[in-house]
């Protein structure tokens, strides 16, 4: 998502969506209540007020399998389009690491050509496990965020634990709620998670079950989300 985009405005209505389409109109009324008045403008100390209420209101009204759904629904995406030579690939074969080391080989490449970052500096990342592909160990993909990009050197040069974590979500509100004393509950990283359950549901056209291992805002070091994939899939 452009960053010239009001992140707040956009998340909460990706997020009013999804609790309409999966604990309905009266729960969405009561989540959402507060946020009308929202945006990139409002005092962030306000944001991570209501955000934090928000996913407490979320918790007592739905169990932990709807949170994840609706907080995976609210994931920015990345492009279908992109991922179409992977989707035909895998419909003509089925070969699953065929397909991953596309994504691998896309991601490399945008790597070089995109953010024009170093030989040793993708050869850094691409062996921390970090990016698009993830690392892929029979029917579970163990996909690491890369720092968000506009950050990724400072990231890479810094050597405070707490201010590594404070550059590295590509999520605004996660990254002003490390700048303070505040959290959030551990649920709201499933819409990080819905980035890769995205991806893969495009190209297997099928659903795939992510599970939140690791988070910054945990106090993990780095992001990590297992992939589980349809077994009956594997060839």
């Amino acid at each position: 998502m452009s960053e010239t985009v009001d992140f707040e405005s956009y998340w909460l209505k990706k997020f009013a969506r999804c609790l309409d389409e999966t604990a309905g109109p009266d729960t969405r009324q009561q989540v959402m209540a507060g946020s009308e008045s929202l945006s990139d403008q409002t005092d962030r100390s306000e944001v991570i007020a209501w955000s934090k209420a928000a996913m407490e209101r979320l918790a007592s009204l739905v169990d932990e399998e709807q949170a994840r759904t609706i907080m995976t629904g609210c994931a920015c995406q990345y492009g279908k389009e992109n991922l179409q030579p992977m989707r035909q690939v895998y419909a003509e074969t089925g070969d699953l690491e065929r397909v991953h080391r596309m994504l691998q080989e896309k991601f490399e490449g945008f790597l070089a050509d995109t953010l024009q970052l170093g030989e040793p500096l993708i050869r850094e990342i691409v062996s921390r496990g970090w990016g698009l592909a993830g690392i892929l160990d029979g029917d579970t993909i163990r996909a690491t965020k890369i720092p968000k990009s506009g950050f990724l050197v400072e990231y890479m040069n810094e050597t405070d634990p707490d201010k590594k974590r404070q550059v590295y979500c590509h999520c605004p509100r996660i990254r002003d709620v490390l700048e303070t004393a505040e959290t959030l509950p551990a649920v709201y990283c499933y819409c990080g998670a819905g980035y890769y359950q995205g991806i893969w549901q495009e190209i297997l056209q099928q659903p795939v079950e992510v599970e939140v291992l690791e988070s910054v805002l945990q106090g993990d070091e780095v992001c990590t989300i297992a992939v589980h994939l349809p077994a009956t899939e594997q060839s």
